[in-house]
């Protein structure tokens, strides 16, 4: 008795894994004071686990899970019990009521759910169907957010089969190829292209439609934005200089 009351003269803490009798995943380490009364211990564990001092008995286990005391007396240290550290606390609740018990507070589906009719939900203001009715109203709708058919259409006008191009980003140049629309790759006008090097992703099929030939890695369809037709003057077609525009 004497080692362990000298034991706890000090503010010496003891680390302790708690176990609940009806809370199977409730199995946390608590560090303790060994000056801590049993009754502090209890309220200390009241907070975490939610049964009431005055409903739980405290038992006390070592690491070889060998009981070695019942702690009954609520003005006694937790260190006149001698804990180690790895021994085990279990909380054992006596209320038959208890807000532990039935197992409602780990299984979520044990739990009656609020339920709410449809016609009551859409007379509420501030939920989360309001506002979103809200933020799609502010944002227009399919059809006229619809590419036309003829986007870019005008982009096309100097862009002709056979010119020499260059494409961005990057500066790939190439042959256009087909000038069009590309229903498999959305509305609007697109444009062609075979590269002088292997710098596209297919030979002119996209998608299951042919839309030119070119050898393989070779082809590029993109948006007439991205080509800058090239232009050959007469005195260089021998030299086999041009510039893009």
């Amino acid at each position: 008795m004497a080692s362990s009351l000298q034991k706890i003269e000090g503010d010496e803490s003891v680390l302790l894994r708690v176990t609940h009798s009806n809370l199977k995943t409730f199995n946390p380490d608590i560090h303790f004071s060994l000056q801590l009364t049993v009754e502090a211990v209890k309220e200390k564990l009241w907070k975490k686990c939610g049964t009431s001092v005055n409903s739980m008995h405290l038992e006390l286990f070592d690491d070889a899970r060998n009981k070695i005391a019942d702690l009954t007396d609520n003005s006694k240290p937790l260190g006149f019990y001698s804990p180690l550290d790895g021994f085990r606390l279990h909380v054992v609740d006596l209320d038959p009521s208890s807000v532990t018990s039935g197992g409602w507070l780990e299984d979520t589906s044990l739990v009656e759910k609020y339920k709410i009719s449809e016609e009551a939900y859409n007379k509420r203001e501030g939920t989360f169907r309001k506002y979103k009715e809200k933020l799609t109203s502010q944002i227009p709708s399919t059809a006229e957010a619809k590419i036309p058919d003829n986007y870019m259409e005008d982009l096309c006008v100097n862009i002709k089969v056979g010119s020499r191009c260059e494409v961005e980003p990057g500066g790939k140049r190439g042959v256009v190829k087909f000038v069009g629309r590309a229903e498999s790759l959305g509305p609007g006008f697109w444009v062609g292209v075979q590269y002088d090097e292997p710098l596209g992703k297919h030979d002119g099929l996209v998608k299951g439609v042919r839309y030119f030939e070119c050898p393989p890695s070779h082809g590029g369809i993109v948006r007439p934005e991205k080509v800058k037709v090239c232009y050959i003057p007469h005195s260089h077609l021998i030299s086999g200089y041009f510039y893009c525009s």
